[in-house]
């Protein structure tokens, strides 16, 4: 076949082709053209095969450039003399220049995209079945070394382009896997190749690019943090048009699609964030059904964002997040209730408030609206729930309160909670002083004051840390004294001695506030059981009024002055009627010592009580002789039909047995401490001892045989 080439092409025309200047090898295939022309007009195909052959095995295969080169505008010039018939021959014509594109030589390169462009002119959408291997070649060049080349490879790209766009026999199904492996390329002269690519394709009518998009939608994703605005401006300006065809279309798979925008939405990356996540709201929109097994990973992708440093993040995940919680899917038609408080539950330990705070506004909708559906799942979360109650923001322990809240509406749960913030603020001192009453008080709105106080109390009565459990008390005796939302608790607590109502919670109460003693007084000046406040007081030894029951003593004594206890203080206008109030006061006037200012307080309050003439009259040199006598007159008006409406007795003796039992635990921690001391000071007197014999024995040891005697 080469012979007959041979005999087909003068010797010098070969000579030409290979010749190192330009014009001898332009010349030269303006020969091979006239020749193959008139060869395709005589239909001789097997002469023209060969010519074709021995371009291709002599001249592209050629070690030496110039061979090469003009092998390459040989088969140029065989396809333009071809014309409309060079379509039954470009399986041998086109092969070696696509090999031509590999060349290490950038001329050649060059001069391969040369002639691929003229044969493409001559062939067009006749070689769109090498579309996938000419874009491949393409997808190359494009990132060339060589300036030339990559002008010379747009160049060409453009007339592909145009032919692609033109064609009926190009397949996208075809082309897409191919696509798809590129697009994670990092180059960014291939990017702009891909991205151009993409935005031709997408606006030829009859490809439908969007079907095709999951294939390619991540890699785009991916162009947005290219560190070339021009890139970043490309890939946006193509996802852009995207989305809003998604907009227009009724068959959209955004399943697919959710994946790839849940993963993009925890990019590094500023910018692919803010879109990935305004493509998340689109989808939430418009996605309907389709979505519903994607809730629980488009929530994850949004709580985070909702605590962006970038506030345009954070309005539009904010958004996407209202939308999200206001559709009220079915969890019989694929919504997984398990899987989205999965997510809540880890967006709780976020260290961003307002991812905590949103996470709880899920435990709370979905508890509302599927309540049985949540509760299956309560084990699960339950413990991270009450961990929260440690959070340090307000506003998460608030919200944190109205979920549990929800919860307990089943009295197990109830216990089990109140059991828990008791054992929290076992452990956490801190925490009850700094959010105790918060806590405390907010149960009290959601559950209602007396079941969470009688709670409380049945749970503390059985407390084994003796010194805890005064701790507790004291705590929640100062919530009840101060905190406007316990009003009605403390109003109950009024009518004690004239209803049931009161009877029943202060009988409640009792119990466990027996574990302080200035919680147990308080008490009775909140039930008006001033008779009993006084055999409280009288029933105090030695050893309990110490320090902290001075400090508790100090605080109610300045809470008398607060409006909680202005009714008390009205009482004191008639001390004929209210005569145990006034005994009850001057007892703890007993017990103040009379350089502190609790005990001016009260003094200057006592004086101001309205005694009677006669009263008046009575000694001077001994003022407690007034309210003695007074005692006895109203003694005798004591309404003891209510007073015996409790047992009194019985409660003088459950506080006396109580306190009896913290002397107890009091002594034993004291002699505890005094053996660890004396332990202590054993161990060093026996190392001492052990240190001064050692020294002694060096020193009475005689002196060794190297030693010099005394000259």
């Amino acid at each position: 076949m080469a012979a007959d080439a041979l005999s087909i092409i003068p010797g010098a025309v070969l000579r030409n082709l290979s010749d190192k200047l330009y014009e001898k090898r332009k010349n030269a295939a303006l020969e091979i053209e006239g020749i193959v022309k008139q060869l395709a007009t005589s239909g001789e195909h097997d002469k023209i095969s060969a010519v074709i052959a021995l371009l291709t095995n002599d001249f592209t295969m050629s070690p030496q450039a110039n061979h090469r080169k003009g092998g390459l505008i040989g088969l140029a010039a065989v396809t333009v003399g071809l014309t409309s018939e060079a379509a039954q021959h470009l399986e041998q014509i086109v092969p070696p220049v696509l090999t031509s594109f590999l060349d290490q030589d950038s001329r050649v390169r060059y001069y391969a995209c040369e002639a691929l462009y003229n044969i493409a002119k001559v062939v067009r959408g006749d070689f769109i079945i090498y579309f996938n291997k000419i874009f491949d070649a393409l997808c190359k060049l494009s990132a060339d070394s060589d300036a030339n080349v990559q002008s010379a490879a747009h160049l060409l790209d453009r007339l592909v382009k145009d032919i692609v766009t033109e064609s009926d026999q190009f397949s996208i199904e075809e082309f897409i896997p191919l696509l798809r492996e590129r697009m994670n390329v990092l180059n960014p002269y291939v990017r702009q190749f891909l991205v151009g690519w993409i935005t031709v394709l997408d606006s030829v009518p009859d490809i439908d690019m969007l079907g095709f998009l999951p294939d390619f939608l991540d890699g785009l994703f991916n162009m947005l943090s290219d560190s070339s605005h021009e890139i970043r401006q490309q890939a946006d300006a193509a996802l852009s048009e995207f989305l809003q065809e998604i907009k227009n279309s009724p068959n959209v798979d955004y399943g697919r699609m959710a994946e790839i925008l849940v993963r993009r939405a925890g990019s590094s990356d500023e910018f692919t964030r803010l879109t990935s996540i305004t493509w998340i709201n689109e989808f939430v929109k418009l996605g309907g059904e389709q979505l519903v097994p994607y809730y629980a990973d488009i929530l994850g992708a949004i709580l985070p964002c909702i605590s962006d440093q970038e506030e345009k993040i954070r309005v539009v995940a904010r958004e996407t997040n209202e939308e999200l919680c206001a559709i009220k899917a079915d969890p019989t038609e694929g919504f997984d209730i398990g899987a989205i408080l999965s997510i809540a539950k880890r967006e709780l330990n976020s260290e961003h408030e307002a991812t905590r705070i949103e996470s709880l506004h899920w435990f709370s909708t979905l508890l509302v609206r599927y309540r049985a559906e949540f509760l299956a799942y309560l084990n699960d979360i339950f413990d991270p729930l009450l961990n929260a109650l440690s959070d340090p923001s307000d506003a998460v322990v608030l919200l944190v309160l109205e979920v549990h809240a929800r919860i307990a509406e089943e009295s197990h749960h109830f216990h089990h909670l109140v059991s828990y913030l008791i054992h929290t603020f076992h452990n956490n001192h801190v925490l009850l002083e700094k959010r105790g009453a918060l806590i405390v008080r907010r149960l009290c709105i959601l559950l209602g004051a007396e079941k969470v106080y009688r709670e409380f109390s049945t749970i503390l009565e059985t407390e084994g840390d003796l010194e805890f459990a005064s701790t507790m008390v004291q705590a929640l005796n100062l919530i009840l004294l101060t905190s406007t939302e316990l009003a009605e608790l403390r109003s109950l607590l009024k009518k004690t001695l004239v209803d049931s109502c009161g009877k029943d919670l202060f009988q409640s109460l009792y119990a466990s506030w027996c574990h302080s003693p200035m919680a147990t007084i308080s008490l009775c000046l909140l039930a008006q059981a001033y008779n009993h406040a006084i055999s409280v007081i009288q029933s105090l030894g030695e050893e309990d009024i110490n320090v902290k029951f001075l400090v508790q003593l100090d605080k109610l004594i300045r809470l008398l002055e607060t409006p909680v206890f202005a009714y008390l203080r009205l009482q004191l206008l008639e001390p004929g009627k209210h005569t145990w109030l006034l005994k009850t006061l001057y007892g703890l006037l007993m017990l103040l010592p009379q350089q502190s200012a609790a005990f001016k307080i009260l003094r200057t309050r006592l004086k101001t009580v309205p005694f009677s003439e006669n009263l008046k009259r009575t000694s001077s040199t001994n003022p407690y002789s007034q309210i003695l006598q007074v005692t006895e007159d109203g003694n005798r008006n004591q309404d003891t039909q209510s007073y015996n409406a409790i047992n009194f007795p019985s409660r003088l003796h459950q506080f006396e047995s109580m306190q009896q039992q913290h002397r107890v635990h009091l002594k034993n921690q004291l002699q505890s401490q005094k053996s660890a001391s004396a332990i202590v000071l054993s161990q060093e007197i026996q190392r001492y001892e052990e240190a001064h014999s050692s020294s002694t024995s060096e020193i009475g040891r005689p002196p060794s045989r190297t030693s010099r005697g005394i000259s």
